[in-house]
């Protein structure tokens, strides 16, 4: 043991400024820590060992779904030798962090399981005595006494917060859930949430409750009310059938200086905001909070009046940088389109210049697209922005798995491929990096005292098109584009790229079709927003059955829009591959004291090419690095279902190791009773990759 702090010490001591070992040495945080740095002082396992790692102990989670993929996309805590995290149905579990051993779980008591749990909240009292383990699943919080793994009655309601009250709207008509821990700050939780992302969705207000309680404390409105700075960005009356906004990535904590840092991401209906004209202030922004009282201290808008669903995808990270040979707390930000934004923690000042381009004007009818954008000059982007001709992979190759298919080139010269924010239209346009980035949830690792960061991303492009819909057009064709276009694809359910609807109605009866849709199921989100006649049309239009006539609501339930999606999908050819060439996918190392990067290499393999000029393709991933003192960045997330550690400085591949599941979420370092070990949750089920339900920890031999 004093072996193995002594070599973490010396590491420390190695860094230009030092850090205190003990900050950074357990896994009890998200991501590691409050800044989530996804970094660690632990040193066992280094360059020189790395590639010794074996399978130390496997737990199934169970969770699985019969006839329903699922996913785990969890990162893990572990606090002293128990590690806590949850399972493929959403279900809280407790095993020993030295053998996997199960030691209890406690099952969700919500009336459905929606959405994705990427990680927990931790409270300690003040004195040590207690602490509670906080997950969400459907619409609720709860808090768990991890002592005896059972829940906390005194929290909320039976120990549980009903996410949906208290946001100015009918709660049984709100999709309300929290995909990703918020923070925890002396006795407050603070929390964002993921929505429904359509129209009619609920805002998304920023809540903090008491840990023991589950009372609310404060409120931050993302959509101001009139006489609110912000208000002016927006309609007038915006705020009472506006929703979104909202802060679905995860949060970081400055516990010194009391600010929380919350990224949040655009205003729904995603893709059409002629019904919000304006920039849509607090959208696309990461605001700087006061995390006592919820108080707004800075902040900065990414994007201006999103269309694009330009998100704000993963926590920032607290960093210290070196500028002129003073040391500047920063916050660091990642986005979709694969920039790094940095800022000076205290004031919000960009800590690099901020460059201005015109954006073309919008050809829908209603749409006012913001006449300008920013961008950071440095770092430089991580990815490519513009998709040409001569990026094209296999132009000559078909697009479409038919006979009539037109190549890969016919299909790019019939749509706008023009880089970052080109307005949405009726004919496609190319989003490059693709909707789900770039950078994305599992969020970028950082040395924080060295101020090197260490990002991955997907070089993948996506094809949006937005169709004319009205009073006119087909009640349940225009249901499915506004309501499962965005995860299903375009105007036929049959035409999605992924998950596909094909045979649907042979897997599921019309009820249990129904129950899917009102209430979700694993990743399928809760539709509560629809009426009782509007689900039995969609339920018909899905399955192919004749049509419902009764399609009434409440008129005020759900605004009406003049467009819905008719194309959403990846730009693949018909053999299922990328049209740009490789790499597919990438990891990057970024200096953020000069902005400048220090490599970037292929994440990620497709066997089925056999190509010299890359021999390895990289793929499309999901899921964030961690970084060690032991020099390496760990990362599973590729399609290739192989979890790997690089050499942070070089970027050289040290080690790889087959999952049984695709690994789609971050890993988690930690050490007990002398021993380090690596841990990464193996769900699988993106991509077209088979789901799983286990936890796999690696360890050097004993």
């Amino acid at each position: 043991m004093l072996a193995i702090a002594a070599a973490a010490a010396g590491c420390a001591r190695e860094r230009p400024h030092g850090i205190d070992p003990a900050a950074y040495a357990t896994w009890s945080e998200y991501y590691g820590d409050p800044g989530r740095s996804h970094f660690s002082t632990l040193a066992q396992i280094d360059t020189s060992n790395v590639a010794r790692l074996a399978v130390a102990w496997e737990y199934a989670s169970g969770g699985l779904l019969d006839g329903a993929g699922t996913q785990i996309q969890h990162n893990p805590l572990v606090v002293d030798t128990v590690l806590y995290g949850v399972n493929a149905s959403l279900a809280l579990f407790a095993v020993d962090a030295r053998t996997g051993r199960a030691l209890w779980t406690v099952e969700p008591t919500g009336p459905a399981r929606h959405g994705r749990s990427r990680g927990l909240l931790r409270w300690v009292a003040p004195d040590g005595a207690a602490s509670r383990i906080y997950f969400a699943a459907g619409s609720f919080l709860y808090a768990v006494d991890p002592e005896v793994g059972r829940l906390d009655p005194a929290f909320g309601d039976s120990g549980r917060v009903d996410l949906r009250q208290g946001l100015g709207r009918d709660p049984e008509r709100l999709l309300v859930s929290m995909n990703t821990p918020g923070a925890v700050f002396e006795d407050r939780l603070i929390v964002g949430s993921a929505l429904d992302e359509g129209p009619g969705a609920a805002p998304g207000t920023i809540r903090a409750y008491h840990a023991r309680t589950g009372e609310l404390l404060w409120s931050f409105r993302t959509i101001p009310l009139p006489g609110e700075p912000g208000h002016e960005t927006w309609p007038a009356d915006a705020w009472t059938y506006t929703g979104g906004a909202n802060s679905w990535a995860g949060m970081s904590l400055d516990p010194s200086r009391g600010l929380v840092f919350v990224p949040t991401g655009s205003a729904a209906f995603d893709y059409y905001g002629g019904d919000r004209a304006g920039d849509n202030l607090y959208a696309n922004s990461l605001l700087a909070l006061d995390a006592r009282t919820g108080r707004l201290v800075w902040h900065h808008q990414f994007v201006r009046h999103d269309i694009w669903d330009r998100d704000l995808p993963a926590p920032p990270n607290l960093v210290m940088i070196e500028r002129n040979g003073r040391r500047i707390p920063a916050v660091a930000q990642i986005t979709k389109d694969a920039h790094v934004w940095v800022f000076d923690r205290e004031t919000g000042e960009p800590l690099f210049p901020i460059g201005e381009f015109v954006v073309p004007p919008s050809t829908l009818l209603g749409e006012r697209a913001a006449p300008k954008q920013r961008f950071p000059t440095l770092p430089e982007p991580f990815s490519r922005q513009v998709l040409t001709a001569d990026d094209l992979y296999r132009p000559e190759f078909p697009a479409y798995d038919r006979p009539d298919s037109p190549t890969v080139g016919e299909r790019f010269a019939g749509i706008t491929s023009a880089g970052q924010f080109v307005p949405l239209d009726t004919a496609g346009v190319v989003i490059f990096p693709g909707l789900d980035g770039g950078g994305e949830w599992g969020g970028a690792a950082v040395d924080p005292q060295r101020g090197l960061l260490y990002v991955n991303a997907s070089e993948m492009a996506w094809v949006l098109r937005l169709g004319r819909i009205g009073a006119d057009a087909d009640p349940a064709a225009t249901l499915f584009a506004l309501s499962c276009a965005r995860c299903h694809g375009g105007s036929s359910p049959f035409s999605a790229a992924a998950p596909s609807l094909a045979g649907v109605a042979e897997r599921l009866s019309s009820d249990s079709m129904a129950s899917v849709i009102r209430y979700g199921r694993n990743a399928m989100p809760a539709h509560p927003e629809l009426g009782d006649g509007e689900l039995a049309s969609l339920v018909a239009f899905v399955r192919g059955d004749p049509a419902v006539a009764d399609t009434t609501r409440p008129k005020s339930a759900r605004p009406t829009l003049p467009y819905g999606i008719t194309g959403f999908e990846r730009f693949l050819d018909a053999a299922s591959k990328p049209v740009v060439k490789p790499p597919w996918g990438t990891l990057t190392s970024i200096d953020l004291n000069t902005g400048e990067h220090r490599w970037q290499v292929p994440l990620g393999d497709d066997d089925d090419i056999d190509d010299p000029r890359w021999p390895v393709t990289g793929t499309e991933n999901y899921g964030g690095p961690v970084v060690t003192a032991g020099g390496l960045v760990f990362i599973a997330a590729t399609r290739d279902e192989k979890i790997r550690a690089f050499h942070e400085r070089t970027g050289e591949l040290l080690w790889e190791a087959p999952l049984p599941a695709g690994g789609y979420a971050t890993p988690a370092t930690y050490q007990v009773d002398g021993r380090q070990y690596v841990v990464i949750a193996c769900g699988g089920g993106k991509m077209g990759t088979p789901s799983g339900d286990r936890y796999v920890a690696f360890a050097l031999p004993e």
